[in-house]
């Protein structure tokens, strides 16, 4: 008993404390704007949503092959735990009319390894179901999605990495207020690095 009383202690000892980066959020809040809603993912849409990224008119810029079904699993947790550790995440979207999965947006900090990193910032990020693309929905997802982190986060910087050749994404950058700082490789490809500009 007493050797496992001193290893409890000593493998306490050595855990470091956890740095409060924002409030832990139990609770995702839902965001409501003109044509769609932004709330938490929900774990019996997760068939759903691996089809969304089975689509591979999706995945042209986003990595180049659909993920497999254990990568997207792995996808679905981590954008949903990062609300509990780092009060902030990605959002599923929906239509209003019609409760249609339309995509997500959101923020992350994924460590990425890349030169320069977004690690730290809110890299915001949205990907929108190729036929319900050309509407709009990921600029009004993500203007909604800006404006609740401008009230919660008011002094992190805001940055996005998108496919130099992704131009309806750069436009939606560039419409909520992105501006080019340069270029990051990563995994082999380079992208544009962008900082939103208050």
């Amino acid at each position: 008993m007493a050797n496992r009383e001193r290893d409890k202690m000593s493998m306490n000892s050595a855990m470091p404390e956890r740095k409060e980066i924002a409030p832990a959020m139990t609770t995702i809040p839902t965001l409501t704007t003109e044509r769609l809603i932004l709330r938490a993912h929900r774990l019996e849409e997760f068939e759903n949503y691996a089809d969304f990224w089975k689509q591979n008119d999706l995945m042209r810029f986003v990595g180049g092959e659909p993920p497999s079904r254990e990568q997207t699993w792995a996808r679905f947790l981590r954008y949903t735990g990062m609300w509990h550790h780092l009060g902030f995440g990605f959002f599923a979207i929906e239509e209003r009319g019609s409760g249609r999965f339309v995509g997500e947006a959101g923020f992350l900090d994924s460590h990425r390894d890349m030169n320069p990193t977004t690690e730290g910032t809110l890299e915001t990020g949205w990907a929108i179901s190729p036929p319900l693309q050309g509407k709009g929905y990921a600029t009004e997802a993500i203007r909604a999605a800006i404006a609740w982190a401008d009230g919660t986060f008011a002094d992190r910087r805001m940055t996005c990495i998108i496919d130099p050749e992704n131009t309806p994404s750069l436009r939606v950058a560039e419409k909520v207020g992105f501006r080019r700082i340069g270029e990051t490789v990563y995994k082999g490809g380079t992208n544009v690095m962008l900082e939103r500009w208050k």
